[in-house]
């Protein structure tokens, strides 16, 4: 009886060790599942920063962050990587293919170029060498850079020996104009801090002195800085897109092998257990059935043993589990770190960009692309509620006859002037953009009738006293106002044109004033 006593003590004891190994196994995986919850919070953040780079890639991500809210659905996430993964390569391959348009462009320009006969020998063979070049594909933006800078400079050459050195071209009525252009142009492009000196002098240019020369310079310093700021951004999202392609890589083999990893490790310790509670069984059933306390004993010491070995195993195979994964996730918040440090870097980059992408350049109003933005939102908004939606464009009086008068740097400072007193005339609300020129548009939700009229004649009279003072001479200026209430049956676009021909009829009617369509 003492013999069946010890065994069966010893028999409780290895329940209580299985029971310690499972809790032990528990904490492993719990320690394991944070990890990867980690992992898998890094990669959510991370196809975030993508985002915006084209609609296609943008849902994949947005799936992908879906499918890797938990650990277990790595499983459906996988399929997503390789999606993702053939989507990547796939815009590389589109900024290849625009890459090799471009060059197929240029080719055709030099074509353009060579058709001209007054070039010098010396100039032909030179530009026949550059087309040969151009028949080597690009391979970066940094490649067909240099080309454009080149091709502008034989056009240069080409169109002086076309002129003439002792030729002196006449500043005609169209070539003002098309000053007048590139200056309304210059102040609607988004430029970079660093450029805004140079293209201030560019305005300088064109409104001081006007010469052919001159213009022609203003129009080749402006191609040549939209270039580099077109340049710096392909080079931007070339470089993104690579790091990205290369992290969403690695965290794709990391997760596949931490993944097969586990499921053998699960495997194994199934069997581990399965053998464990079949030798516990097995020493129950020798208990019941032997009646012999040596045989007993003897049997029972020997399955003690086979238990212990097991154990032994399952022991050896927690611990370089453990060892493994310590090191798989060392080296893996390694790499985490790294990728999330340039992600956040790539993240800023393009919230500034997009900042800026959104704002007039000259006025610091929203400008046109986030006045379609918006325009979109508020007709969402009048779908869902039905509440009132105006309308408005605005538009300065005799604008120019300010820039023709006084110069357009003149004219820049009364734009921007006009727009804070637009903007500090409106509610929080509502919204106001600059839209192209000396054009302004409002958007006025949950207004009446009466009370927009009353709005907009109010916003008209504050322009319209403003005190401006020119060379010393006092000017009035007005703005004409066209507004429209949007209709169930139109879209909002139908609705701006209504607001557009209201501002037709103000603009012919005197001016000054606002009409609303009925």
């Amino acid at each position: 009886m003492k013999d069946t006593s010890a065994a069966v003590s010893q028999i409780s004891l290895l329940k209580q060790k299985l029971q310690t190994a499972r809790t032990a196994l528990a904490e492993l995986d719990e320690d394991r599942n944070a990890k990867l919850q980690t992992l898998l919070q890094f990669i959510g953040n991370l196809s975030l920063a993508c985002k915006g780079q084209n609609l296609e890639l943008d849902n994949k991500l947005a799936k992908l962050r879906h499918n890797l809210n938990t650990f277990e659905r790595i499983d459906d996430a996988m399929l997503d990587l390789i999606e993702l993964e053939r989507l990547l390569k796939s815009q590389y391959n589109h900024v290849s293919t625009q890459l090799e348009d471009n060059r197929n462009s240029l080719t055709k320009l030099v074509r353009q170029i060579q058709r001209v006969d007054s070039a010098p020998e010396k100039q032909k063979k030179e530009i026949a060498y550059f087309k040969k070049e151009l028949n080597k594909p690009f391979h970066t933006v940094w490649e067909f850079i240099p080309k454009v800078e080149q091709l502008i400079g034989f056009y240069e050459t080409v169109l002086q020996n076309k002129i003439g050195p002792e030729s002196k071209l006449k500043v005609l009525p169209k070539h003002t104009q098309m000053a007048h252009e590139l200056a309304q142009m210059i102040s609607e492009i988004e430029f970079r801090k660093d450029q805004r000196e140079q293209v201030l002098a560019i305005k300088s240019l064109l409104t001081e002195g006007l010469s052919l020369d001159g213009l022609l310079e203003a129009y080749q310093n402006i191609l040549s800085l939209m270039l580099d700021n077109i340049a710096r951004e392909k080079s931007a999202s070339q470089e993104f897109l690579f790091a990205l392609n290369d992290a969403l890589s690695a965290v794709r083999e990391v997760v596949s092998d931490s993944f097969n990893q586990t499921q053998r490790s699960h495997q194994l310790k199934t069997q581990l257990n399965n053998e464990i509670n079949t030798r516990v069984d097995t020493v129950g059933e020798v208990i019941v059935d032997t009646h012999d306390i040596h045989s007993l004993k003897m049997q029972v010491t020997e399955h003690l043993a086979s238990i212990r070995a097991v154990l032994a195993r399952k022991e050896a195979l927690e611990q370089r589990e453990q060892a493994i994964l310590r090191k798989s996730m060392g080296q893996m918040q390694k790499e985490l770190n790294e990728l999330s440090n340039e992600a956040t870097s790539y993240k800023e980059k393009l919230f500034e960009q997009q900042k800026i992408n959104l704002l007039d350049n000259l006025t610091q109003l929203p400008n046109r692309t986030a006045l379609e933005e918006r325009m979109e939102q508020e007709f969402r908004n009048y779908q869902r509620h039905k509440q009132p939606l105006w309308v408005a464009v605005a538009d300065i009086d005799h604008f120019k006859s300010i820039n023709d008068n006084f110069g357009h740097t003149t004219g820049d400072k009364a734009l921007q002037v006009i727009a804070m007193a637009l903007k500090n005339s409106l509610r929080d609300s509502e919204f106001i953009a600059r839209y192209g020129g000396e054009e302004f548009v409002m958007l006025i939700p949950d207004v009446n009738a009466a009370d927009t009229a009353q709005l907009l004649n109010r916003v008209r009279e504050k322009v319209k006293s403003i005190p401006f003072m020119f060379k010393n001479q006092r000017i009035t200026v007005t703005v004409s106002i066209g507004a429209a209430q949007i209709l169930d049956s139109e879209l909002i676009q139908e609705t701006f044109e209504r607001a557009d021909a209201a501002l037709y009829r103000a603009k012919h009617q005197s001016r000054d004033r606002v009409i609303i369509d009925a």
